[in-house]
């Protein structure tokens, strides 16, 4: 008997806002909320956005006026919707029109003759070149003359043909939220996201940590492209270039593993697996299938999975919009038909589109096993009892698709059939599609979950693609993916691609339901979704999401009723707990975890014995256990 991994907690934050309670879902589909819920997510907007403040739980503008709900709504509603999502990327980032990079200018003396100029002697470089003549002229400045002439970088500006990207709703600085010295952006994301997921379960950390013995816990979080801004990897490695230093920070930090790490470090305490999986564009699956497998194994009873990822720099806009991947202004233009560019509508999955739009997200989900979760009456918002990853095998371009993608989705049908039964996923399941917005992969993907969906006799199956509302975050791409099918078990809403307004007519729809209007399903309720995606290299990964009523259905029928009925009461409690966290977030009090230097574990109080391990700070001990898997080979 396996256990069941079910999600009891998830958070982050990306272009649509705060994730957890299904605000993000909530922004990307709120033409189609009841107004309570429409102005409550647009006033938490309002407080992270800094364009209203609370104080004693009253809403005030900025000249310290009461507002309500519905005063915030009328007053700054159209620009919380203008300021989330795609968009024209802000100053913030950089400045697109006037992206900064270096020329290179080569000097002469008129004539061929020699020319002068003075500097400071520290500025002169080392060695001089063999045709400088140095000439002190005081304690600080030489005089240069130069007899061949010499090649000199000068700062200039130029505009770039990528102005798009899924960025965090205008005015939410992460690094804001605590106290993020050096942090690169991706940790500052993974810090404050981990946190909201962590929150969001209504149960507090201690206890979890407390139910369980210390290697119980695992943590699986990473970056795809590292971290790239001026305090990782970019500064690393643009030190040189603009004459500054090497911090002792920028590489350690920018390693695609300090996701995992800073969670263990300065949120968790954690003691127990670790790891950072990447695979490309589908990174978060290949860390959830192992968060997965942990559990059902047995070798983890509670895990937390995600992916910091904060990619729009110019280093990214640059490096993917060399490959054409990327939505420029002139492509956008072209597609749309007009000179004037909407770049709200730069991600366009399966209709005419001209590349994928960058975007940054920090997502995490906390798993438990089945029994652990009953055990502490946590809320259950659906289970994840398979991931299926298959590379492409042979292929000449290592970033196009490949076959892989067909066993991922074919083996994750199958697998959803066997646990839900074929009418369920015939009738009631979705699929969260990749939909890079790319005009290879409208097609490719297509015809694959076409070609899968006639395979098991599926019609009119619906296709979600959350990247048309908040862009391609790379590694945290499917966490997104993730979110957003809570949301629609929530909600009972499948959010339209309403970015374009028709589908391509290359796209393969024989089977498919690509909807560019949000699907009403109360009336035929979800019970499973399949999260689809594919990364450069071949990484492809499909993942089983069930939905939170057949977890209980299976719940009920492994424990019976008495205790499923224990459990509703337990949970109660702990809803209770999570909605007071809710209420606060939606006020600006986020609670951030960042436990730096504190509860550091004293190494000489390590207590071990042959059966068990004492950790200090942990009130299990860590037990040794027996291990049988090789016994029929043993003597």
């Amino acid at each position: 008997m396996s256990r069941l991994p079910v999600i009891v907690g998830f958070g982050g934050y990306n272009a649509a806002g705060r994730s957890s309670f299904h605000h993000g879902f909530r922004r990307m589909v709120i033409e189609s909320l009841p107004v309570a819920d429409r102005q409550e997510t647009l006033a938490g907007l309002a407080v992270l956005m800094k364009l209203v403040s609370v104080e004693n739980d009253q809403y005030l503008d900025a000249d310290g006026q009461p507002l309500s709900a519905a005063d915030i709504e009328q007053r700054f509603g159209q620009q919380i919707l203008d300021s989330t999502l795609v968009r024209r990327i802000e100053k913030r980032y950089l400045d697109v029109d006037a992206a900064h990079w270096q020329k290179n200018l080569t000097v002469t003396g008129e004539a061929g003759k020699p020319f002068s100029f003075i500097t400071l002697s520290k500025q002169l470089p080392e060695p001089l070149p063999s045709d400088w003549v140095v000439e002190p002229l005081n304690d600080t400045e030489v005089m240069v003359t130069v007899y061949d002439g010499c090649d000199l970088k000068i700062d200039s500006f130029r505009a770039l043909p990528v102005k798009s990207a899924g960025q965090l709703p205008s005015g939410l600085e992460p690094g804001e939220l605590y106290a993020s010295r050096f942090h690169p952006r991706g940790l500052q994301l993974t810090i404050v996201s981990a946190t909201d997921a962590l929150r969001s379960v209504g149960i507090d950390w201690q206890t979890i940590a407390n139910s369980v013995e210390p290697d119980e816990v695992a943590v699986f979080a990473s970056s795809a492209m590292s971290q790239l801004d001026e305090n990782s990897f970019g500064g690393l490695m643009q030190s040189r270039l603009k004459g500054s230093r090497v911090s002792a920070k920028q590489l350690a930090l920018g390693l695609n593993s300090m996701p995992a790490d800073f969670i263990n470090a300065y949120i968790l305490g954690s003691v127990g697996t670790t790891g950072a999986i990447t695979g490309a564009c589908a990174s978060f699956l290949y860390n959830l299938q192992k968060g997965s497998d942990m559990i059902t194994s047995g070798r983890a009873r509670v895990v937390l999975v995600g992916n910091g990822e904060a990619p729009i720099t110019q280093e990214c806009l640059e490096g993917y919009g060399a490959m054409g991947a990327l939505a420029t202004e002139d492509g956008l233009r072209q597609v749309g038909g007009s000179d004037e560019v909407d770049f709200r509508r730069a991600s366009r999955p399966f209709s005419e589109n001209c590349g994928f739009t960058l975007a940054e997200s920090g997502q995490f989900f906390v798993l438990m096993d089945d029994a652990l979760a009953m055990e502490l009456g946590a809320d259950i918002h659906g289970a994840v009892p398979d991931v299926f990853i298959n590379a492409d095998g042979f292929k000449k371009s290592i970033s196009a698709p490949g076959p892989g993608n067909y066993l991922t989705m074919a083996k994750a049908v199958h697998a959803a059939m066997q646990i839900v039964g074929p009418e369920a996923v015939r009738q009631r399941s979705f699929i969260h599609a990749h939909g890079s917005s790319t005009p290879a992969n409208r097609v490719t993907e297509s015809e694959i979950l076409d070609r899968v969906a006639a395979a098991f006799d599926i019609s009119s199956w619906p296709i979600a693609a959350v990247k048309a509302y908040v862009g391609h975050s790379l590694a945290s791409a499917s966490a997104d993916q993730l979110a957003a099918t809570l949301g629609s078990f929530k909600y009972q809403i499948i959010p339209g691609i309403k970015t374009i307004d028709q589908v391509a007519a290359d796209v393969h729809q024989q089977r498919l339901l690509i909807s560019t209007r949000d699907i009403d399903r109360s009336q035929l309720p979800l019970e499973v979704a399949f999260i689809n995606s594919k990364g450069f290299g071949g990484n492809n990964a499909s993942a089983v999401v069930i939905a939170p009523t057949v977890v209980e259905r299976m719940l009920k029928k492994r424990y019976g009723v008495a205790a499923f009925e224990a459990w509703q009461q337990r949970r109660e409690q702990t809803r209770a707990s999570a909605e007071a966290y809710n209420q606060r977030a939606l006020r600006g009090q986020l609670d951030i975890i960042y436990n730096f230097g504190q509860n550091m574990i004293d190494e000489s109080a390590i207590e071990i014995s042959d059966a068990q391990i004492q950790v200090p700070g942990f009130s299990k001990a860590l037990t040794f256990r027996t291990d049988e898997r090789f016994k029929d080979m043993l003597d």
